[in-house]
């Protein structure tokens, strides 16, 4: 199942919010997300296809808004491009299972890595 597959009616499979922010690139307003203040051990999946991406030590406060990880599971679970949308220059970050659009990268994270990526919560979900 990728983004892309027309065989896939991923606007069933999703809530309207998952399928704005996931399949149409949206992101959702900070503060709001159920997982940007949540702290449970465990780790977060893709909300579309179930792929683990990311442990719950690698999250960490960045006071943005969405939850923030300063490395994936796995650098396989991740795809990278060019987001040069809303008139800025970012790296997005996608789930390299399905495709779905999970928020972007940035260099300005902690120790040991110094990257922040910066997740929608409504891209997620958790299992402890």
């Amino acid at each position: 199942m990728y983004m892309d597959d027309k065989s896939v009616d991923w606007r069933s499979k999703l809530n309207p919010e998952t399928y704005r922010v996931c399949c149409e690139k949206g992101t959702e307003r900070p503060f709001t997300g159920v997982y940007w203040d949540h702290s449970e051990v465990g780790v977060y999946h893709c909300a579309c296809c179930q792929t683990p991406l990311f442990e719950s030590d690698t999250k960490f406060d960045a006071g943005c808004g969405w939850p923030s990880f300063f490395k994936p599971l796995r650098e396989s679970v991740i795809r990278e491009a060019l987001d040069t949308s809303h008139g800025m220059r970012r790296v997005e970050v996608m789930c390299d299972g399905c495709g779905a659009h999970l928020g972007h990268v940035f260099s300005d994270g902690p120790p040991p890595t110094g990257l922040r990526y910066c997740i929608n919560s409504v891209s997620l979900s958790f299992s402890s």
